[in-house]
Formats: C-alpha cells, sequence, structure tokens
C-alpha cells in the first residue's frame, strides 16, 4: 500500500470545476493515485447524483491496487463528512475529498477512511 504523499494541482482544479458545474446537485469519483500522488479521478457509469447526495454503485468500481478513495461535493459548502459519508469512506478507499460551494481554491478538506482530518499537499 503506497503512502500518500499529495494531490496534483491540476487534478483539485478538475474537482473543484466538477463541483461548479454540477451545481445545485453533488457529484461523486474515485481518485487513482501515481507513485504516491493522487492523480487522476474516475466517474463510474450508473453514479447517481441530486442536491443532497451522491450514490456510486460498488459493483461498477474497477479492480485497481491504485485507488486512493474518492471525491465528492457539497453543494451547501460544508466540508465535514456526513453519517452517509462516514458510512461510504471505508468502502471507497483510503482518502476522501470533500469539494465544498463555492468551490474555490480553499474550499475543499481531506478526510481519512475514519473520517479523521488529513492534511493533503497539493502537488
Amino acid at each position: 500500500m503506497t503512502a500518500i504523499r499529495g494531490i496534483k494541482k491540476e487534478l483539485l482544479q478538475l474537482l473543484l470545476e466538477l463541483g461548479k458545474n454540477s451545481h445545485p446537485n453533488e457529484f461523486a469519483a474515485l481518485l487513482k493515485e501515481e507513485g504516491g500522488v493522487i492523480a487522476e479521478l474516475n466517474l463510474l457509469p450508473g453514479t447517481i447524483t441530486g442536491s443532497s447526495s451522491a450514490s456510486i454503485f460498488f459493483d461498477m468500481m474497477p479492480l485497481d491496487t491504485h485507488m486512493a478513495g474518492s471525491a465528492h461535493s457539497h453543494p451547501n459548502g460544508v466540508c465535514r463528512p456526513s453519517d452517509a459519508d462516514l458510512n461510504f469512506f471505508p468502502r471507497a478507499g483510503r482518502y476522501h475529498l470533500i469539494i465544498g460551494a463555492p468551490y474555490e481554491e480553499g474550499c475543499w478538506r481531506c478526510f481519512t477512511a475514519d473520517g479523521d482530518p488529513f492534511d493533503l499537499k497539493v502537488i
């Protein structure tokens, strides 16, 4: 299991744009790492989005050892995990980003699968 050192700046900017373009609905994506850096996203077929939730079908997840976790938006701007997020996180990887409205540079937070804040560096 590779230790995660950070996230590519370009990917973080893409996630902020995804949040903005999906607003007022949530978006959800899986994150992949390359050499300890979260570098790619994977939008799964069949993902259901709405104004208060987004659901990924776990049977659509790729069999990939480089899955780092997930990213999803909170259109209400609250960058804290909900109870539903805390149930989802352990099933989708080790690191989870919440992207909040208004989807600007500092409008995101990273959490571990346990829901603890994680200081993820932008690379």
